[in-house]
Order: C-alpha cells, then structure tokens, then sequence
C-alpha cells in the first residue's frame, strides 16, 4: 500500500495542501509517497499569469481556508503580469528532485511550491533548482545536470499520462493506492484528521 499524489506545482490548490501532506507523511512515516505531476498549464494554458483573472481572488481564499502563504516575491510576478507558469518545465523539476531523493519527495514538491509562490522564482529556471537542492542538502550540480537532461522530460510525460491513467482530473489529489485498488483520500483541499479518518476505514475492511 502506498501514497499517491498528484499535484501541479503552479496549482494554488496544491500549494494550499502543502501543510495536510506534510502531516500526513509525518504520522506514516511506513507509507511510501509517490509523487505525480499533473500538468495543468501545457500547450496552449502557457501564457501570461495576466490571462488567469482570477488567480488573485482563488488565492486569497486558498489562504484564508488553508493558510497558506503567499509571499511578496510571488505577489511582485503577479503584479506585473507577465509571468508564464510552465507546467512541463514545473514536472521535469520535481523529476530532477524526486531521482536525487525519492524518500524526499513529498518534501520536496512542498519546497518547489514554497520557491513560486513565496519566493516568486521562476521553475523553468535552472538557479532555482540549484537553490532548492543546496538547501536540502542535495548535489546541486547533479539536480540541475537532470532538469535539463532528457530523462526529465521523459518522466515528466510519464507523470502527465499516470495521472491520466488514475483518472485525476483536477489537483491536488492524493489517492491510496493498494494493488489494483485506488481509494481517493482527498481531493482539493481535506485536513490530516480527514485524510487520517479515510486511511483508517481502508485498513478495517
């Protein structure tokens, strides 16, 4: 039995979720965590963040039902407009770090969304990845070497057709998976009691 979640790293959504992941992981430490990329803005959603009017207010709901923070660095990309969020570039970076630590990957997606939406980096960029695995005490060079490699793009394909296959179709959603049965968890947003209460319904079956 294992975790699954799917999220994109430019969902607001996903970012929200960040904290109930963190604690979920934290009370099972037995359950490996595997995670997908979704690929919300590709092909023709690639355009400037001004184009998405109501990222602002989703926010500051997402905030206020979560707290979530979202930080100045981030509120700066919004002002201006003109940011492009790149859901596949966003996906060969959570591969980048996901081969330099699988155990760590759930703590990872959560440190790329923090680098967006708190620090307002871009992650298309290959500095923000070096940043990223120095802080977790990664090889920043291998990091940066595999999100410009080819087998990152590979993966991050691959994690655009799992989710597909699991039936995903909006982030985050975190799914336990046993075998050939998928039970979701959680869908959008759910506190770690939710999530914990779900799990345990699953295991007295």
């Amino acid at each position: 039995m294992k975790l699954v979640y799917v999220f994109d790293a430019y969902c607001g959504w996903s970012h929200g979720f960040s904290g109930t992941l963190r604690e979920v992981v934290s009370r099972h430490p037995d359950l490996p965590v595997e995670v997908v990329s979704g690929g919300l803005f590709t092909g023709a959603r690639r355009v400037p963040i001004r184009e998405f009017g109501y990222v602002q207010g989703a926010n500051a709901k997402i905030a206020e039902v979560t707290g979530a923070e979202f930080g100045a660095g981030y509120e700066r990309l919004i002002a201006d407009g003109s940011f492009v969020m790149d859901s596949e570039a966003a996906a060969r970076g959570v591969a980048a770090l996901r081969q330099a630590a699988p155990a760590r990957a759930a703590e990872l997606a959560a440190a790329l969304q923090d680098a967006f939406y708190v620090d307002g980096l871009s992650l298309s960029d290959p500095a923000t990845y070096r940043k990223l695995a120095s802080k977790a005490g990664l090889d920043a060079d291998a990091v940066v070497a595999a999100f410009e490699g080819a087998e990152a793009q590979k993966a991050a394909e691959a994690d655009f057709r799992r989710a597909a296959e699991l039936g995903v179709t909006g982030f985050p959603t975190l799914l336990c998976v046993d075998g050939d049965h998928v039970t979701p968890l959680a869908y959008g947003r759910a506190d770690v009691d939710e999530v914990d209460r779900r799990l345990a319904a699953l295991n007295t079956l």
